[in-house]
């Protein structure tokens, strides 16, 4: 056998050739959930801890209550963030990163510091369109 016959595609390959391009693959879902605006903040804004529903509605300036909420539940469902409800009045409620959002969250950190990082060649580029 040559070596390309023996040789395991790299996950890149598999990632072009797999199941995201497929209309109906779930990893859809967890990709829109993961990088949407709001996905992305909150799960940067966990990496530094345990937050407060209206401590991470202040950090992110410009999400709705609704959105923000809607948002949570979806990093939950997928297993990303952890949700602790305290029995008390009012309403007691904190988020954390579970170990799969902190390893999700990395990836998409590093997506938002390259953004930051490159936000005035993006903008020069606007600007000569």
């Amino acid at each position: 056998m040559s070596e390309i016959e023996t040789r395991s595609p790299s996950l890149t390959e598999q990632m072009r050739d797999g199941n995201l391009f497929a209309e109906q693959c779930p990893s859809r879902d967890v990709l829109k959930h993961v990088t949407s605006r709001w996905g992305v903040l909150i799960l940067v804004a966990l990496q530094e801890g345990t937050h407060r529903f209206s401590d991470l509605r202040r950090k992110m300036g410009g999400v709705s209550e609704k959105m923000l909420a809607q948002t949570l539940q979806w990093l939950e469902a997928d297993g990303f963030v952890n949700r602790k409800s305290y029995p008390v009045v009012p309403p007691h409620v904190e988020y954390s990163l579970t170990q799969l959002g902190f390893e999700v969250a990395e990836q998409v950190a590093g997506l938002a510091d390259w953004i930051e990082l490159n936000l005035p060649r993006v903008l020069a580029s606007r600007e000569e369109r």
